[in-house]
C-alpha cells in the first residue's frame, strides 16, 4: 500500500532540508501527541544510521515501532525504513528545486506485510483507502505550510 504526496513550498531547498532535519523537533511532537519515542542509536550526529522506538496505540492496540533513518543525502533526499509486527514501511522525503526560493517536497510512504495478521490490518486500510488517502494529502499540505512558515521567520 502506497501514499505518496508533492506539495511546493516558498523557500530555498536548503532552507527546507535544515527544518525537515530537525529531528529534535519531530520527537518532542510526537511525544506531546503520546506517542512513546526513544533515540536508540549511539552517536549523536544526524545522518545516515539514526534510529527510534516508538511506542503508541492504534486502533485501540498498544504498537511499537522500530524507525531507521536508511538514507540522508542532504539537501535532496532522507529515507527512513520502520518495522513493527509484521509490517514494514518505507518513507521516502525528497527535495527538488524549482528555483532559488521555491522546492518541490515529495512524501512518499510504502507500507507492506509480512505475516497474516498485518496482511489483514492492511487490507482494511485498503477499504478506506480513499479516505486516507485525502487524510494524508491534507496532513502533507498543512505540514508543507508550517515549514513554509518556520521558513519565513
Amino acid at each position: 500500500m502506497q501514499f505518496v504526496s508533492k506539495e511546493d513550498i516558498e523557500a530555498p531547498v536548503a532552507n527546507v532540508f535544515a527544518i525537515l532535519s530537525e529531528f529534535e523537533s519531530y520527537e518532542r511532537s510526537a511525544i506531546r501527541r503520546g506517542i512513546e519515542v526513544q533515540r536508540v542509536d549511539p552517536g549523536a550526529a544526524i545522518g545516515a544510521g539514526m534510529a527510534w522506538d516508538a511506542r503508541f496505540n492504534l486502533r485501540g492496540r498498544p504498537r511499537e515501532m522500530h524507525v531507521v533513518l536508511k538514507q540522508f543525502e542532504p539537501p535532496q533526499l532522507m529515507r527512513f525504513g520502520g518495522h513493527s509486527k509484521g509490517i514494514t514501511s518505507i518513507v521516502n522525503i525528497e527535495l527538488l528545486a524549482l528555483s532559488p526560493r521555491r522546492t518541490r517536497v515529495s512524501f512518499d510512504i510504502e507500507l507492506s506485510a509480512k505475516t497474516l495478521s498485518a496482511r489483514l490490518f492492511l487490507q482494511s486500510l485498503k477499504l478506506a483507502r480513499k479516505n486516507l488517502a485525502r487524510r494524508f494529502k491534507l496532513r502533507m499540505a498543512e505540514f508543507a505550510k508550517d515549514v513554509e512558515d518556520r521558513c519565513a521567520r
